[in-house]
């Protein structure tokens, strides 16, 4: 019989987010979800809260309420992001606070509540989401890129910290998938990103829950601070 885990899931309500969270249910898990607006999906082991991840008060409410429904938490998925496309000349400045509130202080501010309830039965697993538009350094996406360059700088040193409790921090970097973060990203721009990975086709739901499995397995406690891009990405 497998465990029941306690995951919660950041950006949940539809994307990448929504597949983790249906496929974490399929397997029997409690799976807390969060976002901006409400969820559509219902199940008995499902339980969807409405807030601002950069929302320092909103997040250490939803920690305090898991851990008096809950008593613990086993796996914290950084998936809630915002990307953002355009030449740095014409980049406002109100998109940077944007994609750093949401993509990096989001991260750091979930996993910091998460680690001090993961540290009481010193167990954790966190896995947060980078692209490899960071690898890749790639025109057009310089905020995009730095805010995710921030998050993996954050994922090494949360690591090294966090080593001692029992909990583990990695990174995935994800390809185009087809959810509406790229929807707005030219079809060519799309070609030309994909031209450079060793596997040359889109990602799918299914590469980015391969490796979050492998992150957050039992046997991966000697797995920290790494980042895997898919699709074969490399400097």
């Amino acid at each position: 019989m497998i465990e029941q885990l306690v995951i919660l899931i950041t950006g949940s309500r539809k994307g990448i987010g929504r597949e983790l969270s249906e496929y974490f249910l399929s397997l029997g898990h409690q799976v807390i979800g969060c976002s901006r607006s409400e969820n559509d999906l219902e199940h008995i082991n499902y339980k969807h809260y409405c807030l601002d991840v950069a929302d320092e008060g909103a997040v250490k409410n939803i920690f305090s309420a898991i851990r008096k429904n809950f008593g613990k938490l086993d796996v914290l998925i950084n998936n809630a992001g915002v990307a953002s496309m355009n030449h740095l000349l014409l980049t406002p400045g109100s998109t940077v606070d944007k994609l750093f509130q949401t993509n990096f202080k989001g991260t750091f501010l979930f996993s910091r509540e998460a680690a001090k309830l993961m540290q009481k039965n010193r167990f954790g697993r966190i896995v947060n989401f980078s692209t490899v538009a960071v690898a890749l350094d790639l025109e057009g996406e310089a905020i995009y890129a730095a805010s995710k360059n921030a998050v993996e700088q954050l994922t090494r040193v949360m690591a090294k910290e966090f080593g001692g409790l029992g909990i583990t921090v990695n990174c995935v970097g994800p390809t185009p998938i087809d959810t509406d973060l790229i929807k707005a990203v030219p079809k060519n721009k799309i070609e030309e990103l994909i031209a450079h990975q060793a596997v040359r086709r889109m990602g799918t739901f299914g590469d980015v829950i391969n490796v979050i499995d492998f992150f957050i397995s039992p046997k991966s406690d000697f797995i920290s601070g790494q980042t895997i891009y898919l699709g074969g990405v490399f400097k």
